[in-house]
């Protein structure tokens, strides 16, 4: 009886090592039913009906939609290529499995600020590859064309670029960091003159400065950084041919002879990555999979625990992932293990390690992904 007692818990074992080492093949992804991998079909149709019944609120014609949501702004404009966007759509993976999925899953869009956690991706694998020594050092050391001079420029290290707590100060591409995001009230001309806070201490989201550190790794990387994405990250994951990682229509830099156009971390005015829905969760699986992918480390597991480490600035914010504690921890759901990339108009890649599971979801109303969230792990038995 012992000896069979031991053959069931060896053969379970054996299923479940199976079903965490799965990984789809290259235009192929395997589907489970819910039940067989611990899930009630019923609750997590539930969440998709949520999730379709919550589409963004704001216009499908993403360039009015940018306009309209930046209209606060001064001088804003749009500067790199826009395309309009389809209807809600996701997908739910658990244990490698597509377990659920709605919308048109493999279209192309604009994914907004979920760019920045590649772009933090690109930074971990220029410090894996030894190109970057450390997080804690000074960017000025590694791009000493002016970009970093200055008393206040000096003392920024790629660990506050990473978390959005730098207070850069000055222009890129024609573009002023004083511009993004200035406070809903207040004259504009003391906004622009304000002192930057102190390095390191104050959490900004702040795309000129995101872009500042898009443009630093291209002067580390020397090419550009979709060509790094694309062979250290996006083949390898057997992800599609169908993404573009665009910059903004000036953002045209000389490396060593050559044109390169610098990236942006997100879509504020325009560019960034577009992407399929698959694709995002290709990323995150790698993510969840703590950088593995089918035996081989395509980024190192200390830099996925780097991203999830707390800043100083912001407790719920990490190396441009969100984390689920602090003052954007998602009410209802308990789970501080969970991360996640947001961009604007409601896209999301939810990497949850607890149960083994990845959600993609865009075009969801913002405010309501905690509540999507809920209902997913509601459906957990």
């Amino acid at each position: 009886m012992k000896h069979l007692t031991c053959l069931v818990i060896l053969f379970i074992l054996a299923i479940n090592l199976q079903a965490q080492t799965y990984f789809p093949e290259k235009g192929n992804w395997s589907t489970r039913q819910p039940s067989s991998l611990g899930l009630d079909e019923t609750r997590l149709n539930e969440a998709i009906q949520f999730a379709e019944a919550n589409e963004y609120s704001g216009s499908r014609d993403l360039r009015i939609a940018i306009l309209q949501g930046f209209a606060s702004e001064p001088y804003h404009e749009i500067l790199g290529p826009t395309k309009k966007r389809g209807g809600p759509a996701g997908v739910i993976i658990k244990d490698g499995y597509i377990v659920a999925q709605w919308g048109d899953v493999n279209r192309v869009d604009m994914t907004f600020s979920v760019t920045k956690s590649y772009l933090s991706t690109v930074a971990g694998l220029a410090v894996d590859e030894g190109l970057i020594s450390s997080t804690q050092d000074l960017v000025g050391d590694y791009v000493w064309d002016g970009t970093f001079d200055g008393a206040h420029n000096s003392t920024i290290k790629w660990h506050h670029l990473l978390n959005q707590s730098s207070s850069w100060s000055g222009q890129l591409f024609g573009l002023y960091d004083w511009a993004d995001r200035p406070p809903r009230r207040g004259d504009v001309d003391d906004w622009k003159s304000a002192k930057p806070a102190p390095v390191g201490t104050v959490m900004e989201y702040n795309d000129v400065r995101v872009n500042v550190l898009a443009y630093s790794l291209l002067q580390v990387w020397r090419k550009p950084l979709p060509q790094v994405l694309k062979e250290k990250i996006m083949d390898p994951i057997d992800a599609s041919s169908t993404w573009r990682w665009y910059g903004g229509d000036e953002a045209w830099v000389n490396i060593d002879g050559l044109q390169m156009q610098s990236v942006t971390g997100g879509g504020h005015s325009g560019g960034g990555l577009f992407i399929s829905t698959l694709d995002h969760a290709r990323f995150g699986l790698l993510f969840l999979n703590n950088g593995k992918w089918k035996g081989e480390q395509l980024i190192s597991e200390s830099w996925i625990n780097a991203v999830q480490q707390p800043s100083e600035a912001d407790q719920s914010y990490g190396y441009m992932w969100w984390l689920n504690k602090g003052a954007r921890k998602w009410k209802g759901v308990d789970d501080e293990t969970i991360y996640h990339a947001d961009g604007f108009g409601g896209n999301f890649i939810v990497v949850d390690k607890t149960n083994n599971m990845v959600v993609v979801t865009r075009w969801l109303e913002p405010n309501k992904i905690g509540e999507m969230m809920q209902k997913v792990l509601a459906a957990i038995k």
